[in-house]
């Protein structure tokens, strides 16, 4: 399962998001679970967040990438949603089992 991940991972760095200066959950499509986590986490690190997207952005629209420094790193990837959405995950499904009672 790790190894799945792990290519699965890998195979999003060669999608060249790290060359906007993203992270992987930068990128993920947000549904509601996705949602409700980034609203839980804290403001300054949403505003982050949000800088990160509205940079790459512009980096796309004239058609630049940052220079190969600035790239990040798989190494450094921080999947910062994970736990919120773990969280809001597990939430819901409570709620629902409780509706079914």
């Amino acid at each position: 399962m790790a190894g799945k991940q792990a290519i699965s991972a890998s195979g999003k760095w060669l999608d060249g998001f790290n060359k906007l200066g993203l992270m992987r959950d930068d990128t993920i499509y947000e549904d509601e679970d996705i949602k409700e986590a980034i609203r839980r986490r804290p403001e300054n690190l949403y505003n982050d967040r949000m800088c990160h997207i509205k940079s790459a952005l512009d980096l796309t629209m004239k058609h630049q990438i940052l220079p190969k420094e600035q790239w990040t790193k798989y190494e450094e990837e921080n999947f910062y949603l994970e736990l919120y959405l773990q969280e809001v995950t597990r939430e819901r499904k409570e709620r629902e089992e409780w509706a079914m009672k």
